[in-house]
């Protein structure tokens, strides 16, 4: 019985840290080009200059931010006519090694063979 309560406890947990939307922000291939160049920059870029990493139309550049944004992972502000975007470095990795945490305390209680 235990062990049934430690494998419900670990599926919890994993699944609170198994956000589909970062997946779906992070499963694109544009997508990630866009948050190595966010993290690249020296400081927030506008949707031209994050358009330079990927040769996609910058309305499609567009679309990817806003993922990239609804999924947590960056954020826009806006300076007059412009918008300028920039990663949450500390929301990524936070996201990330909070799964990995999630992994890895399973691991010894529901996830050996």
């Amino acid at each position: 019985m235990a062990k049934t309560t430690r494998a419900s406890e670990c599926t919890t947990t994993l699944e609170a840290h198994l956000n589909p939307e970062l997946f779906k922000a992070m499963g694109d291939e544009t997508r990630l080009a866009l948050i190595a160049r966010l993290a690249s920059a020296a400081g927030p870029l506008t949707v031209t200059e994050a358009a330079e990493c990927c040769g996609v139309h910058l309305s499609g550049v567009s679309r990817h931010l806003a993922a990239l944004k609804n999924a947590g992972l960056i954020a826009a502000q806006k300076e007059g006519r412009e918008v300028r975007y920039t990663l949450d470095c500390g929301a990524l990795a936070s996201a990330l090694r909070d799964l990995a945490d999630a992994l890895e305390a399973c691991k010894a209680g529901c996830c050996d063979g």
